[in-house]
Parts: structure tokens; C-alpha cells; sequence
């Protein structure tokens, strides 16, 4: 009996000991830090692997205001991108009263060029969205040029928009936002530019900004933000941050492809907790399969990330 006292004493000190170990662990390696430098690792050797030129990710979780950002302030090639930037614009002069949204336009393939106002047209065979082609002297909505152009991607849908809005007012826009990476100057397709170097840019955060305005209900106004998600949320081309995600995971997103390029940004909706936003910008990737497959897995790693992140107790999580 007369041990009993030393050996709880002794049981207690392990304790604190082990209390106080935790604590400076805590403190020299906090939980949250060394999970996302772990997931930035992982990433960069994926991206490594997969022998692109240049490779730039932007994320955000809007629950915790956590960030990765990779090469997020180098200028890309916009490709389709751009086209949330003109729909942001065609809501803004919904709003003003400029437009309506039920206006209708006659569908036309003939535009001019920005490097010397030459006319050109667009190959319908070259367009994720033939069928537009087959309306060409109809009047379509404004409406629904704006969702072919989300959507489906359409070159003509954009051009035809961007000939209404302009894409000076597009570049105001951007401006006005604080979004100062991206540059809107043309329509799609305009060799002569692309030729002259003309093109549309974009960083991965300005395309992390602008998306985070969408979610946050801070693009044109709340009543527009939401009408924006519900068309990017009805993409029809998942084979990016959709395909490393868990099925049932929503995403209202806006995808970019060209030769060498290839492109997905947007807003994730995970089954726990508020969404984030996720940008990956690719370039260099001979095969575009290889590029889609390559944004699937950054989405995958960001994910899993964020569904620790969520389920840790609070108190591992501050």
C-alpha cells in the first residue's frame, strides 16, 4: 500500500509529459499546415509525372478561408474560360436594363477579326456545339445563347454574344471586379489575331476570384449569381475536377481546351460544409486525355483534403 502513491505519481507525470508533448508537436507542426503541404506535394509530383510545360492551381475553401496557390499569378491562355467572364458581363447589362436576357439575336457566322477587322467564320466541325450551325438566320435568345455558350461551349454562342456585349465592356468588367488577371480582347477563333498574338489570358487567380464571387453570391448581384451557378452546374463536359470527384459531388464549372491547353475551373459543392473553388490551368500536354486525367487527380487529392479537413473535431480544426 504504502507504493500505491509513487505509482500514481508516476502515471500522472506520463500523462503530462505526454499533455505537454502534444502541445509542442501542435505548435511546431500544426495539423492544418502539414496536411496541405503534404497535398501540395503530392500535386506537384503529379505534376511532375505528367511532363506538362506549366502547371497552375488555385484553390479555396470558403469554410475556413484555407488556400493552395500554384503558379496562380502566370498568364495562360484563356480558351474557353473566358466565356464565364462574357456571361458575367451579358448579366451585367441584363441588370442596367441594356438587355434582356429574352432578347433574341439572329444567329450569323460572320465576324470580324481584331488584328485588321478582316471578315472570318467558324468551322462547325471545329465547335463543341454543332448545332447552333443549323439555326444560322434564326433568332435565338440571349438566354440561350448564354447556356450553349456555358454549357456546351459554343464558339458561335460566345461570338455572337461577344459581338453584343462587346468585349471592351467584358474587359471593364474584369476590371472593375479587382480580377486583374484576366483579359478579354476578342471573340474565339479570330486566326488573324491568334496569329498577332492577340489572345484572351487568364491567371488561375483570376479565375479563383471571379469563381469565388459566383459562390459568394457577389457577381452582379445575388438573384444573378445563383442563375450563373444553376447554368454552370448543367456543364456537359466532366472529364476535369468532376472526374476526381466522388459521384453525387456537384460542381458548376467552366472548362478550356485547345491544342497543348487544357483548362477546368469552379465552384465544388461537397457533401459537408460550404463549397470551395478549385482552378487548374495546363499547358504542354501533347494529349488532352492525359491533361484531363491530370486535373482529376489534383481535384481528387483537393478533395479528400478538404473532407478530412471537415470531419476533424473542432478543436483540431481552429
Amino acid at each position: 500500500m504504502a507504493n500505491m502513491p509513487g505509482r500514481t505519481g508516476h502515471r500522472i507525470r506520463v500523462r503530462e509529459g505526454a499533455r505537454v508533448l502534444i502541445l509542442l508537436l501542435a505548435l511546431i507542426w500544426p495539423a492544418s499546415a502539414s496536411d496541405l503541404s503534404e497535398v501540395k506535394a503530392r500535386i506537384e509530383r503529379a505534376i511532375a509525372a505528367s511532363g506538362a510545360e506549366a502547371v497552375a492551381v488555385a484553390y479555396a475553401d470558403l469554410a475556413t478561408g484555407e488556400e493552395l496557390l500554384l503558379r496562380a499569378d502566370e498568364p495562360f491562355h484563356a480558351a474557353s474560360t473566358m466565356k464565364v467572364a462574357v456571361m458575367l458581363e451579358v448579366f451585367r447589362q441584363a441588370q442596367e436594363g441594356r438587355l434582356s436576357l429574352e432578347d433574341r439575336l439572329v444567329v450569323a457566322n460572320d465576324f470580324r477579326s481584331l488584328a485588321d477587322g478582316s471578315s472570318f467564320s467558324l468551322a462547325p466541325e471545329s465547335d463543341s456545339d454543332p448545332a447552333l450551325y443549323e439555326r444560322i438566320g434564326q433568332a435565338v435568345t440571349i438566354r440561350e445563347l448564354v447556356r450553349a455558350m456555358i454549357t456546351r461551349s459554343s464558339n458561335l454562342a460566345t461570338n455572337l454574344l461577344i459581338e453584343r456585349v462587346t468585349a471592351a465592356r467584358v474587359q471593364q468588367l474584369m476590371r472593375e471586379m479587382g480580377i486583374e488577371g484576366m483579359r478579354v480582347l476578342r471573340g474565339v477563333e479570330d486566326r488573324r489575331a491568334f496569329e498577332r498574338g492577340l489572345n484572351n489570358t487568364t491567371t488561375a487567380r483570376a479565375l479563383l476570384l471571379l469563381f469565388r464571387r459566383l459562390a459568394e453570391g457577389r457577381a452582379i448581384s445575388p438573384e444573378s449569381s445563383a442563375e450563373m451557378i444553376r447554368i454552370l452546374l448543367d456543364q456537359e463536359f466532366n472529364d476535369g475536377i468532376p472526374a476526381g470527384l466522388p459521384a453525387g459531388v456537384r460542381v458548376a464549372h467552366k472548362t478550356g481546351t485547345i491544342a497543348r491547353i487544357a483548362h477546368d475551373a469552379g465552384v465544388v459543392y461537397p457533401p459537408i460544409g460550404p463549397p470551395y473553388v478549385l482552378v487548374v490551368l495546363t499547358r504542354g500536354i501533347a494529349d488532352e486525355r492525359d491533361a484531363h486525367r491530370l486535373i482529376a487527380e489534383i481535384s481528387r487529392l483537393l478533395y479528400e483534403h478538404t473532407m478530412r479537413r471537415r470531419s476533424e473535431p473542432k478543436s483540431a480544426n481552429r
